[in-house]
């Protein structure tokens, strides 16, 4: 018998349902399914925003806030305060529990919201990140028209999303785990297989590279540019809210771990 077609529709209700369920797990699979790198790829996208301590940071997608609570943390670079925000109410329950626990909730502020309509007036903050949340929006050029709204002029954005390497040999044995070992241990410890299942298809249909850099430019930013981490698993993409209308052509560079 095959397997029933997985569903990749981003329709708001469902993706918060999804994220509903595995809150409980998601950060125990986080940490299991990428080895712990998934903690160095929030590390880097922070320290690509270059934050001097006086910004606001809005962290879209921000889950349970792991990259909102490394932005008030890391040892250089840090925001003065996040404003993390998520349409899944029981990530957001996990989220504040941590930020509580770690003593930040004056600095980690989080609220329910959706990444195509941001709860925030214009000009709002001075930096934005999303980490491996936009794929699952309905309309990515919609919110990155949003994250460029909320900023200020001169601020910037960092998107960290997943990516396929393209090496021949470890393509290859990266898409073995990824579409055959990642959602069996996901739906193993979540059960909810359905989600471990979404993540890899969702993957595989949205653009990278230079096709999600031509989105940043169609929302309005310049300075566009977009590097791969750990061998093109992972996409950290960088723009800019220019001061006036000026331009810039994504380009792109190869990064190694």
């Amino acid at each position: 018998m095959d397997a029933a077609p997985v569903t990749t529709s981003k329709e708001p209700a469902r993706i918060a349902g999804m994220f509903d369920a595995i809150a409980r797990h998601y950060d125990l699979l986080n940490r299991l399914l990428s080895a712990g790198f998934d903690r160095r790829w929030r590390a880097q996208a922070v320290a690509a925003l270059r934050l001097s301590g006086r910004e606001r940071l809005l962290d879209m997608c921000t889950g349970t806030a792991d990259l909102a609570m490394a932005a008030v943390t890391a040892a250089r670079g840090q925001a003065r305060d996040v404003i993390g925000i998520d349409f899944s109410a029981n990530m957001l329950v996990r989220g504040l529990a941590k930020v509580r626990s770690a003593g930040l909730q004056t600095r980690v502020h989080l609220a329910r919201g959706d990444a195509t309509a941001v709860p925030l007036p214009d000009g709002a903050v001075e930096a934005a990140s999303v980490a491996f949340g936009i794929r699952n929006v309905i309309d990515p050029e919609a919110a990155c028209r949003e994250f460029h709204r909320v900023l200020v002029p001169g601020g910037r954005l960092a998107v960290l999303e997943f990516g396929t390497p393209r090496l021949p040999g470890l393509r290859a044995a990266y898409l073995w785990y990824f579409r055959v070992i990642l959602p069996r241990i996901g739906g193993l410890v979540s059960r909810h297989g359905d989600a471990y299942a979404y993540l890899p298809a969702s993957v595989a249909e949205f653009p990278c590279g230079d096709a999600f850099a031509a989105v940043l430019t169609r929302a309005g930013f310049g300075q566009v540019t977009w590097r791969t981490l750990t061998f093109g698993i992972v996409y950290l993409y960088l723009a800019t809210r220019l001061p006036d209308d000026r331009d810039d052509t994504g380009r792109r560079t190869d990064a190694g771990v």
